[in-house]
């Protein structure tokens, strides 16, 4: 059985790249939210949940960052079947880095889109 991998999007603009850089962290902490997962896991639940298609060669280096920063933990678990996986989770202080993350991210989401009310209704004054 093949699995087919959805192609990665292309981005249009280098702004759209440095968004979803910018969004990174937050996303890989807030895909741990509910529980411990192995990296392969937060790849597939970044890029089914938010279309961030990421290679694995991006998130692991943010894993080893945010654990170095107290905010993940890790175990190695081996598998029945394969080769041992690496879980990681939150910590305290991980769970409260992505509540206060989530939080700016909303109250900065729902300002810009007030902004862009107008760009994305095609109202507004034109020159």
């Amino acid at each position: 059985m093949v699995l087919l991998r959805k192609p990665k999007p292309e981005p249009d603009e280098k702004w759209e790249v440095q968004l979803r850089k910018g969004c990174l962290e937050l996303a890989i902490l807030a895909s741990l939210w509910s529980g411990k997962l192995y990296g392969l896991e937060i790849l597939r639940m970044l890029e089914e949940s938010s279309d961030l298609v990421l290679a694995e060669g991006t998130v692991y280096p943010i894993l080893g960052r945010l654990k170095e920063e107290g905010l993940l933990q890790s175990e190695w678990v081996e598998a029945e079947a394969g080769h041992p996986r690496k879980y990681y989770w939150l910590t305290p202080a991980g769970r409260q880095k992505a509540t206060m993350m989530a939080r700016f991210w909303n109250g900065f989401a729902a300002n810009l889109n007030h902004l862009l009310k107008p760009v994305l209704n095609g109202k507004g004054k034109t020159q």
